[in-house]
């Protein structure tokens, strides 16, 4: 029998700027909705489970160097918390969000920081749940060992159906990178120095590969 995670972790997948303002993308907003119908496919171990609670992670993704990004109140974990509270969340469990972060590395980082995961302790017996599309979910596993030191069974899969065209090999290659830029770091803090210090490389070469 599948153990039921009680708390969540929903990783954003952008926004879109428009005259009318900020938006969620189609990616984002099928996470979210994934989240609330896993909420309500359990609503009773969510309701009764001690520290049971939806994390929604996303400030912005990266983007051109300068480009400011959303406002407060306009960041992808924001506007999903809010669609889902909409949708009814509040009924079953209490949420929150985690709007600091750029990269799938920084939601995890980030989240354990504000403290926003609790003082559950996630077991087989009680995982922590990840919700994103199939091809994001393998590179969240291996970030997570990173950070949250968990694996395998303490962790659930709660996938996304909706389609969402990402090319196989970028994120393959964004596997790749992340199996082997992160080897030996064993602290969110380490983390996050090594994840700039491999994006400062990576602007270094990407200037030496475009000057004339």
């Amino acid at each position: 029998m599948t153990t039921t995670a009680t708390v969540l972790l929903v990783f954003g997948r952008g926004v879109v700027a428009g005259d009318d303002g900020y938006r969620l993308t189609a990616e984002s907003v099928a996470r979210t909705e994934a989240a609330v119908a896993y909420v309500r496919a359990h609503a009773e171990e969510f309701r009764h489970a001690p520290g049971s609670r939806v994390v929604f992670t996303g400030g912005w993704p990266h983007g051109p160097a300068g480009v400011p990004g959303p406002p407060p109140g306009c960041r992808e974990a924001e506007l999903m918390r809010a669609l889902a509270r909409d949708a009814g969340l509040d009924a079953y469990v209490p949420s929150a969000a985690e709007t600091r972060s750029r990269t799938t590395a920084q939601n995890l980082v980030h989240t354990v920081q504000d403290g926003l995961l609790g003082a559950v302790r996630f077991t087989p017996d009680r995982p922590l749940g990840l919700v994103s599309h199939p091809w994001h979910l393998p590179r969240i596993r291996l970030l997570a060992a990173r950070v949250l030191g968990l694996s395998g069974a303490a962790l659930r899969d709660v996938p996304v159906t909706a389609p969402d065209p990402v090319p196989v090999r970028r994120e393959r290659t964004a596997r790749l990178a992340s199996r082997l830029g992160y080897l030996g770091v064993r602290t969110p803090e380490a983390l996050l120095r090594r994840e700039r210090g491999l994006t400062r490389a990576a602007e270094r070469i990407g200037r030496l590969l475009s000057a004339p």
